[in-house]
């Protein structure tokens, strides 16, 4: 079995991130439970904007599309941008959405028996509320989403502390992120060994 991380940060690599430094937590995570996998900072890749699997000439999409395709187990990590995931996470969602009408040899959606989980850091209120807009897309597209499927950090409103700048994590933080990694590997081991039937 193998993960993905899709890093949603506005900075491309090398620039610091603290939703890069969250999903390298919760990938760690998944390879200790025998998950392992690969994290990707979406903003390295030209992703067009669209709705299609390939928007042509200078789309990066493809190739990371078929990372997702070849995964079992999905994180999106995304930083809070004025409420909402960021723009970057928006994008990818849309470009998933294209295969909401694909389907593989068993008839199912391509996104069947894929396991999603979100992780999600800002300096204001506010994961909850985008941890469910994330999971509604994910679920959208076909995911399957495990019990406490987000971990987040989010600091004291108007404070300029990132999460990747803490010189610990806190225990709530990384036992919210054991239960995710606990649970979605599970979640993945069963969708593998009993898949979702054709309908």
């Amino acid at each position: 079995m193998r993960a993905l991380a899709l890093v949603c940060s506005l900075n491309a690599s090398p620039t610091p991130s603290s939703s890069h430094h969250l999903a390298d937590q919760v990938m760690a995570e998944l390879a200790s439970r025998g998950i392992p996998g690969e994290t990707v900072r979406v903003a390295d890749h030209s992703v067009l904007p669209g709705v299609a699997p390939d928007m042509g000439e200078g789309d990066d999409w493809p190739a990371l599309r078929e990372k997702v395709l070849a995964c079992d187990v999905l994180v999106l990590a995304t930083p809070i941008w004025l409420g909402h995931p960021s723009s970057v996470c928006q994008r990818v969602l849309e470009r998933l959405n294209a295969d909401t009408s694909e389907t593989g040899d068993d008839g199912l959606p391509l996104m069947y028996g894929k396991v999603a989980a979100v992780a999600v850091v800002g300096n204001e209120d506010g994961a909850h509320k985008v941890s469910a807009d994330v999971f509604q897309g994910l679920n959208d597209v076909g995911f399957t989403l495990a019990a406490g499927a987000a971990t987040y950090w989010v600091g004291e409103a108007m404070h300029g502390t990132d999460y990747q700048d803490l010189r610990e994590t806190p225990e709530a933080v990384a036992s919210t992120t054991r239960a995710l990694a606990a649970n979605a590997a599970h979640l993945a081991r069963l969708l593998d060994d009993a898949p979702f039937p054709a309908s």
